[in-house]
């Protein structure tokens, strides 16, 4: 596993800002994710409920990329405010799936899913599968106080610490 690096914390602190498009409902966090090249270029923004109300940040961003023909996202990493998902409860298909699908290696993300919808285990998930996971925790305060339209109501203890 990787040290975060500041180039990470300001992609990061992109996605976190991304999250704010992220239309505030009752039954979504609001997430930002970015999928940025090896050589620093961002190929793909999203957010949760910018194509569909049931879609996610990373769905989305990797959704932008689906016909770029011999697209090698090997080398890439995915900057999301939040932990992807490893269960839904409006699709079967998650987050987590779809990045280890896209062939990204490395993962980059402010805070665990809270204990609210479903029970994730996204970074556990990745980490066995063998991608560099990176957790820079503090700025989950920024990911917390975006969400506070669904943390609360309370919710805010069943909080998981990264």
């Amino acid at each position: 596993m990787s040290d975060a690096t500041e180039a990470d914390r300001q992609w990061l602190g992109s996605a976190i800002e991304l999250s704010r498009l992220s239309p505030p409902t009752q039954t979504n966090y609001a997430v930002g994710a970015i999928i940025v090249d090896h050589e620093g270029a961002a190929l793909a923004t999203g957010f949760t409920g910018e194509i569909g109300p049931r879609d996610h940040a990373e769905e989305v961003a990797l959704a932008k990329l689906a016909d770029r023909q011999g697209l090698n996202l090997a080398e890439a990493t995915i900057y999301s405010s939040l932990e992807p998902c490893t269960a839904r409860k409006s699709r079967p298909g998650t987050c987590t799936d779809l990045i280890l699908a896209a062939g990204i290696k490395r993962v980059v993300i402010a805070l665990r899913e809270p204990l609210l919808f479903v029970d994730c285990h996204g970074v556990e998930t990745l980490r066995e599968r063998g991608i560099d996971v990176i957790e820079i925790s503090d700025l989950g305060r920024q990911v917390r106080e975006i969400n506070a339209h669904v943390l609360d109501h309370g919710y805010a203890d069943g909080i998981r610490q990264a």
